[in-house]
Parts: C-alpha cells; sequence; structure tokens
C-alpha cells in the first residue's frame, strides 16, 4: 500500500470535536503504523500501533521489549494505551505553528515509529514459550 499523507486536526479541549485542519503531512510507509494525529490542548498526540492483530503472547512481549528510549532521546514524551486491544502508545510534543517544523517532528516520529516496531517484531521471534508461561 502506497501511504502518502498524515492530517494533522485541532481538537477543542471542551467537546473534542474537530476544530480545524492544522496540515496535511507527506510521510512513508511507516505511518501505516499511525492510528490518530490530532492537536489537544497545544500538544500533538500521535497514536500508533502494531498494525496487525498480535497474539496474547507477542502482547506481553511487546510491551516488554518494545524501546521507549528511542522516543524519550529525542525529546518524545511516550504513553502506553492500555485500553486497546494491540500494543499501541502514544507520542506527544509540542506543536508548533510552523509548517517546515511540524513535518520534521511527524517525519522523525514516524521514522522512529517505523524502526522500534520492525526492532520490537525481531526481538520477539522466538520468545513465544518464555512469554506463553
Amino acid at each position: 500500500m502506497d501511504f502518502s499523507s498524515l492530517v494533522l486536526i485541532e481538537k477543542d479541549n471542551e467537546t473534542g470535536f474537530i476544530k480545524k485542519e492544522l496540515g496535511s503531512f507527506e510521510v512513508n510507509e511507516g505511518a501505516l503504523f499511525v492510528k490518530k494525529l490530532y492537536v489537544l490542548d497545544g500538544i500533538v498526540n500521535m497514536y500508533f500501533d502494531t498494525n496487525k492483530d498480535v497474539e496474547e503472547w507477542e502482547y506481553s512481549a511487546i510491551y516488554d521489549l518494545f524501546n521507549k528510549e528511542a522516543f524519550v532521546e529525542k525529546g518524545y514524551e511516550l504513553e502506553e494505551d492500555e485500553e486497546e486491544y494491540n500494543p499501541t502508545y502514544i507520542i506527544k510534543f509540542e506543536y508548533k505553528d510552523d509548517y517546515n517544523e511540524m513535518k520534521e517532528k511527524i517525519h522523525e516520529a514516524v521514522a522512529i515509529i517505523e524502526n522500534e516496531m520492525n526492532a520490537v517484531f525481531e526481538a520477539i521471534k522466538g520468545k513465544e514459550e518464555i512469554y506463553s508461561e
């Protein structure tokens, strides 16, 4: 699937409804992991997951082995969203009213997501026995 862009929207603080579109950003295939992207109270919230259903043992293994530090090192806040069926994370960072600055941050975040998701799927290979106990 060719992925072309992510649209950043602003949500109303009180209602949660969409206020306006803040920009459309051309991205690479790593954006397939991104499920939601919006600004609330001046903070960008980018939700991402595994982009596929995982087995129960994989769920635990991914949360154990996912490299959260790769995001923190670049200044992103990273939270787990445990309400979802598959391992899901939320990247948070400050919204800037500069298109190029936001484009760079979104590109960087998507690249880290793609690298770390691919790495964690490699890291869990052969660990079913450990996580099935």
